[in-house]
């Protein structure tokens, strides 16, 4: 369950991703928070993306107490905080409803827009930590094992996006970094000797 929650969250993102960034043409100003959609359809947008961050959230759960990264406490924090980042990503979809008709700069929206900023970077800092030690864990194996690592320093370039014209493909690729991570998870995992307390 967890696995596949992960793998339709994070196949949604990017394919909403690639559909904003190639298929919808802004009928709003570049300046209002709802760009590029107008102001009732950014209701059911930002709808359908806290969904998607609820099944992503599922997923990242999952990963966090699957034993992947280990059980050491920078292995358990490093899940904490994706997870908690998730959820705070999915509480600022929500939170955005109020404020799409006002413009980006106001008060509003400039809370909501740090709100994004926060669980961006507490996704970013927990994916790299527990990515670190899923490298030293060693429970998995081949491309699998570098997923979660590979997840938080994409997640904190994504910081840094977020003020740019980059910013939609960047989520696009967030999207397939929770995708690989379901994938990740529903692999099958082979017999190993694994220091689980990495």
């Amino acid at each position: 369950m967890y696995a596949l929650s992960a793998i339709a969250g994070g196949a949604a993102t990017l394919l909403s991703a690639a559909l904003v960034q190639f298929a919808v043409q802004p009928s709003v100003p570049d300046t209002q928070w709802s760009c590029p959609w107008p102001s009732d359809t950014f209701v059911l947008v930002c709808a359908v993306y806290a969904v998607l961050h609820a099944l992503v959230l599922v997923g990242v759960f999952g990963f966090a107490s699957s034993g992947a990264a280990g059980t050491s406490r920078v292995a358990r924090t490093g899940g904490a905080l994706a997870v908690i980042g998730t959820g705070v990503l999915l509480v600022a979809e929500l939170a955005s409803i109020p404020f799409r008709a006002e413009a980006l700069d106001a008060t509003g929206p400039s809370l909501v827009g740090a709100l994004f900023g926060l669980g961006t970077l507490l996704i970013g800092v927990g994916f790299l930590m527990a990515g670190v030690t899923t490298l030293r864990a060693g429970v998995w194996q081949g491309w699998r094992r570098y997923v979660p690592l590979a997840a938080g320093v994409w997640t904190t370039v994504l910081v840094g996006l977020a003020a740019t014209g980059g910013l939609t493909v960047g989520v696009g690729v967030y999207g397939l970094c929770m995708l690989l991570l379901g994938v990740a998870m529903r692999t099958p995992v082979p017999a190993t000797t694994a220091r689980i307390a990495a």
